[in-house]
Protein backbone atom coordinates (compact mmCIF):
# COMPACT_ATOMS: atom_id res chain seq x y z
CA UNK A 1 0.00 0.00 0.00
CA UNK A 2 1.00 3.40 -0.71
CA UNK A 3 0.02 6.26 1.25
CA UNK A 4 -1.29 9.99 -0.68
CA UNK A 5 -0.84 13.07 0.94
CA UNK A 6 -2.58 16.04 -0.44
CA UNK A 7 -2.34 19.60 0.80
CA UNK A 8 -4.71 22.68 0.07
CA UNK A 9 -3.16 26.14 1.16
CA UNK A 10 -3.60 29.18 0.40
CA UNK A 11 -0.52 31.10 -1.22
CA UNK A 12 0.53 34.53 -0.73
CA UNK A 13 1.32 36.00 -4.04
CA UNK A 14 4.56 37.01 -4.91
CA UNK A 15 6.15 36.22 -1.47
CA UNK A 16 8.35 33.24 -2.56
CA UNK A 17 10.00 32.91 1.15
CA UNK A 18 6.88 33.24 3.24
CA UNK A 19 5.49 30.63 1.06
CA UNK A 20 8.14 28.22 1.50
CA UNK A 21 8.49 28.39 4.96
CA UNK A 22 4.57 27.74 5.18
CA UNK A 23 5.05 24.97 3.46
CA UNK A 24 7.78 23.41 5.60
CA UNK A 25 5.15 24.24 8.52
CA UNK A 26 2.70 22.07 6.62
CA UNK A 27 4.84 19.77 5.97
CA UNK A 28 6.78 19.06 9.21
CA UNK A 29 4.54 16.51 10.48
CA UNK A 30 2.91 14.80 7.54
CA UNK A 31 3.18 11.02 6.63
CA UNK A 32 2.99 10.07 3.22
CA UNK A 33 4.51 7.96 0.64
CA UNK A 34 3.67 11.07 -2.18
CA UNK A 35 2.67 14.59 -1.38
CA UNK A 36 1.37 16.88 -4.07
CA UNK A 37 0.53 20.67 -3.58
CA UNK A 38 -0.96 23.10 -5.92
CA UNK A 39 0.20 24.42 -8.77
CA UNK A 40 2.37 27.33 -8.87
CA UNK A 41 2.32 27.19 -4.76
CA UNK A 42 5.47 28.84 -4.00
CA UNK A 43 4.65 32.27 -5.61
CA UNK A 44 0.82 32.85 -6.49
CA UNK A 45 -0.64 32.11 -9.67
CA UNK A 46 -2.13 35.39 -11.07
CA UNK A 47 1.05 36.93 -13.42
CA UNK A 48 -0.07 39.90 -15.34
CA UNK A 49 3.53 39.92 -17.61
CA UNK A 50 6.33 37.23 -18.62
CA UNK A 51 8.61 40.12 -17.18
CA UNK A 52 6.62 39.71 -14.11
CA UNK A 53 6.61 35.61 -13.96
CA UNK A 54 10.21 35.69 -14.93
CA UNK A 55 11.13 37.98 -12.25
CA UNK A 56 9.60 35.32 -9.64
CA UNK A 57 10.82 32.35 -11.51
CA UNK A 58 13.59 30.34 -10.13
CA UNK A 59 16.20 27.88 -12.09
CA UNK A 60 15.39 24.20 -11.48
CA UNK A 61 18.39 23.93 -8.86
CA UNK A 62 17.24 27.16 -7.25
CA UNK A 63 16.45 27.53 -3.47
CA UNK A 64 12.76 25.86 -4.06
CA UNK A 65 14.37 22.64 -5.34
CA UNK A 66 16.61 22.79 -2.65
CA UNK A 67 13.71 23.42 0.01
CA UNK A 68 11.87 20.82 -1.54
CA UNK A 69 15.03 17.81 -1.88
CA UNK A 70 15.41 18.53 1.39
CA UNK A 71 12.06 17.97 2.39
CA UNK A 72 11.75 14.65 0.19
CA UNK A 73 14.49 13.08 1.72
CA UNK A 74 13.33 13.67 5.11
CA UNK A 75 10.32 13.08 5.30
CA UNK A 76 11.18 9.65 2.44
CA UNK A 77 8.69 11.06 0.06
CA UNK A 78 8.51 11.88 -3.45
CA UNK A 79 6.89 15.66 -3.67
CA UNK A 80 5.35 17.11 -6.24
CA UNK A 81 4.59 20.52 -6.43
CA UNK A 82 4.50 23.81 -8.59
CA UNK A 83 6.47 26.70 -9.04
CA UNK A 84 7.95 29.39 -12.17
CA UNK A 85 10.51 27.67 -13.89
CA UNK A 86 13.45 30.16 -15.38
CA UNK A 87 15.42 28.72 -17.85
CA UNK A 88 17.68 30.55 -20.14
CA UNK A 89 15.36 33.65 -21.38
CA UNK A 90 11.98 30.96 -21.49
CA UNK A 91 10.17 30.85 -17.89
CA UNK A 92 7.64 27.89 -17.67
CA UNK A 93 5.34 26.77 -15.17
CA UNK A 94 6.52 23.76 -14.37
CA UNK A 95 6.19 21.07 -11.48
CA UNK A 96 9.12 20.24 -9.73
CA UNK A 97 9.50 16.09 -8.79
CA UNK A 98 11.20 15.78 -5.64
CA UNK A 99 12.96 12.70 -4.92
CA UNK A 100 13.81 10.75 -1.36
CA UNK A 101 17.53 10.19 -2.92
CA UNK A 102 17.68 13.81 -3.40
CA UNK A 103 17.24 14.13 -6.82
CA UNK A 104 14.77 16.20 -8.67
CA UNK A 105 13.22 15.95 -12.25
CA UNK A 106 10.68 18.89 -13.72
CA UNK A 107 7.90 18.44 -15.61
CA UNK A 108 6.58 21.79 -17.33
CA UNK A 109 2.99 22.03 -18.26
CA UNK A 110 2.00 21.56 -21.49
CA UNK A 111 -1.37 23.10 -21.74
CA UNK A 112 -1.60 26.93 -20.88
CA UNK A 113 -4.64 28.49 -19.57
CA UNK A 114 -6.24 31.74 -20.27
CA UNK A 115 -3.45 34.33 -19.93
CA UNK A 116 -0.92 31.66 -18.74
CA UNK A 117 -0.27 31.86 -22.81
CA UNK A 118 0.85 35.51 -22.27
CA UNK A 119 3.43 34.67 -19.30
CA UNK A 120 4.57 31.31 -19.52
CA UNK A 121 6.23 29.35 -22.47
CA UNK A 122 4.80 26.23 -23.55
CA UNK A 123 6.18 23.27 -21.69
CA UNK A 124 8.48 20.73 -23.95
CA UNK A 125 9.37 18.02 -21.14
CA UNK A 126 6.43 16.01 -22.56
CA UNK A 127 4.95 13.54 -20.35
CA UNK A 128 7.04 10.77 -18.15
CA UNK A 129 6.47 8.29 -15.01
CA UNK A 130 8.67 8.01 -12.39
CA UNK A 131 9.35 5.41 -10.14
CA UNK A 132 9.27 6.05 -6.57
CA UNK A 133 12.62 5.00 -5.20
CA UNK A 134 11.40 3.41 -2.27
CA UNK A 135 8.24 2.11 -3.24
CA UNK A 136 6.54 0.00 -5.53
CA UNK A 137 4.99 2.74 -7.38
CA UNK A 138 4.86 4.67 -10.75
CA UNK A 139 4.02 8.39 -10.90
CA UNK A 140 2.86 10.42 -13.43
CA UNK A 141 2.43 14.15 -13.32
CA UNK A 142 0.02 16.69 -14.91
CA UNK A 143 -0.69 20.27 -14.06
CA UNK A 144 -4.36 21.92 -13.57
CA UNK A 145 -5.72 22.72 -17.38
CA UNK A 146 -3.76 19.68 -18.83
CA UNK A 147 -6.61 17.48 -17.38
CA UNK A 148 -8.83 19.03 -20.22
CA UNK A 149 -6.57 17.30 -22.59
CA UNK A 150 -7.70 13.35 -22.31
CA UNK A 151 -4.12 12.81 -24.02
CA UNK A 152 -2.24 14.19 -21.20
CA UNK A 153 -3.72 11.30 -18.88
CA UNK A 154 -3.58 8.66 -21.36
CA UNK A 155 -0.08 9.04 -22.21
CA UNK A 156 0.71 8.88 -18.81
CA UNK A 157 -1.41 5.65 -18.29
CA UNK A 158 0.09 3.73 -21.63
CA UNK A 159 3.98 4.96 -19.75
CA UNK A 160 2.98 2.67 -16.64
CA UNK A 161 1.54 5.35 -14.05
CA UNK A 162 0.10 4.47 -11.04
CA UNK A 163 -1.46 7.03 -9.72
CA UNK A 164 -1.39 10.87 -11.60
CA UNK A 165 -0.39 13.75 -9.98
CA UNK A 166 -1.82 16.86 -10.71
CA UNK A 167 -0.87 20.16 -9.03
CA UNK A 168 -3.50 22.93 -9.82
CA UNK A 169 -5.30 26.22 -9.61
CA UNK A 170 -8.72 25.73 -10.56
CA UNK A 171 -11.17 28.35 -10.81
CA UNK A 172 -14.01 26.52 -12.55
CA UNK A 173 -16.21 23.56 -11.37
CA UNK A 174 -16.06 21.65 -15.04
CA UNK A 175 -13.27 19.96 -13.31
CA UNK A 176 -15.71 17.81 -11.51
CA UNK A 177 -16.72 16.52 -14.51
CA UNK A 178 -13.59 16.06 -16.20
CA UNK A 179 -11.09 14.81 -13.62
CA UNK A 180 -12.93 11.94 -12.51
CA UNK A 181 -13.37 10.87 -16.19
CA UNK A 182 -9.61 10.76 -16.48
CA UNK A 183 -9.51 8.71 -13.83
CA UNK A 184 -11.58 6.24 -15.03
CA UNK A 185 -11.01 5.91 -18.79
CA UNK A 186 -7.29 5.42 -17.54
CA UNK A 187 -7.76 2.77 -14.07
CA UNK A 188 -5.27 4.96 -12.30
CA UNK A 189 -5.58 7.28 -9.25
CA UNK A 190 -5.64 10.43 -9.73
CA UNK A 191 -4.52 13.39 -7.26
CA UNK A 192 -5.45 17.02 -7.11
CA UNK A 193 -4.07 19.40 -4.71
CA UNK A 194 -6.03 22.91 -5.99
CA UNK A 195 -5.76 25.88 -3.56
CA UNK A 196 -8.32 27.88 -2.02
CA UNK A 197 -8.33 31.95 -1.24
CA UNK A 198 -8.51 34.87 -3.57
CA UNK A 199 -5.90 37.34 -5.74
CA UNK A 200 -6.70 40.20 -7.24
CA UNK A 201 -4.96 42.06 -9.02
CA UNK A 202 -4.78 45.75 -10.81
CA UNK A 203 -4.92 45.82 -14.47
CA UNK A 204 -2.81 48.54 -16.85
CA UNK A 205 -6.49 49.75 -17.62
CA UNK A 206 -7.15 50.36 -14.00
CA UNK A 207 -9.45 47.63 -13.61
CA UNK A 208 -9.33 44.68 -11.40
CA UNK A 209 -8.82 41.23 -11.91
CA UNK A 210 -9.84 38.68 -9.41
CA UNK A 211 -9.64 35.03 -9.40
CA UNK A 212 -11.20 32.84 -6.83
CA UNK A 213 -9.61 29.27 -6.11
CA UNK A 214 -12.16 26.37 -5.08
CA UNK A 215 -10.17 23.92 -3.17
CA UNK A 216 -11.98 20.52 -2.91
CA UNK A 217 -8.42 18.96 -3.31
CA UNK A 218 -9.26 15.10 -4.54
CA UNK A 219 -7.95 12.14 -4.39
CA UNK A 220 -10.08 9.84 -7.14
CA UNK A 221 -9.36 5.80 -7.42
CA UNK A 222 -9.38 3.61 -10.29
CA UNK A 223 -13.01 4.15 -11.41
CA UNK A 224 -13.52 7.90 -10.33
CA UNK A 225 -14.84 7.95 -7.21
CA UNK A 226 -13.44 10.07 -5.18
CA UNK A 227 -11.59 8.54 -1.54
CA UNK A 228 -11.27 11.69 -0.03
CA UNK A 229 -11.79 15.58 -0.76
CA UNK A 230 -10.93 18.69 1.04
CA UNK A 231 -13.45 21.74 1.72
CA UNK A 232 -13.84 24.33 -0.97
CA UNK A 233 -12.97 27.51 1.10
CA UNK A 234 -10.21 25.49 4.01
CA UNK A 235 -6.35 24.96 4.15
CA UNK A 236 -6.41 21.32 4.44
CA UNK A 237 -4.08 18.20 4.49
CA UNK A 238 -6.04 14.90 3.30
CA UNK A 239 -4.29 11.46 2.95
CA UNK A 240 -5.30 7.89 1.99
CA UNK A 241 -3.45 4.66 1.13
CA UNK A 242 -4.13 3.33 -2.56
CA UNK A 243 -3.43 -0.47 -3.43
CA UNK A 244 -1.19 -0.19 -6.75
CA UNK A 245 -2.55 -3.42 -8.04
CA UNK A 246 -5.73 -2.02 -8.92
CA UNK A 247 -4.19 0.41 -10.75
CA UNK A 248 -2.24 -1.95 -12.81
CA UNK A 249 -5.08 -4.56 -13.44
CA UNK A 250 -6.81 -3.02 -16.79
CA UNK A 251 -9.90 -5.30 -16.79
CA UNK A 252 -13.10 -3.99 -15.83
CA UNK A 253 -15.09 -7.31 -16.49
CA UNK A 254 -13.31 -10.75 -17.94
CA UNK A 255 -13.85 -9.76 -21.38
CA UNK A 256 -12.38 -6.08 -21.64
CA UNK A 257 -8.92 -4.61 -21.07
CA UNK A 258 -9.08 -0.61 -20.83
CA UNK A 259 -5.88 -0.29 -22.65
CA UNK A 260 -5.46 -3.87 -24.38
CA UNK A 261 -8.90 -3.00 -26.27
CA UNK A 262 -7.20 -0.12 -28.15
CA UNK A 263 -7.42 -0.12 -31.87
CA UNK A 264 -5.44 2.57 -32.11
CA UNK A 265 -5.06 2.39 -36.51
CA UNK A 266 -8.64 3.31 -36.37
CA UNK A 267 -8.63 6.72 -34.16
CA UNK A 268 -7.63 10.11 -35.90
CA UNK A 269 -4.04 10.76 -35.66
CA UNK A 270 -3.80 14.38 -36.23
Amino acid sequence: MVKIGIVQFTPAFGKTQQNLLHIVELLNNIEADIIVLPELCTTGYSFLTKQEAFEEAEEHDGETAMVFKALAVKLKAVIVAGFAERDGESVYNSALIALPDDTAKVYRKTHLFFKEKICFDEGDTGFFVIKHPLKDCNIGVMVCNDWRYPEAARSLALLGADVIACPSNLVSNVWGVGMPARALENKVYLAVANRCGMEERVLHEGETQSLTFNGGSVLYDVNGAPMMQADKDKDAIITSFIDVLQARNKHFNIYNDILKDRRPNLYYNG
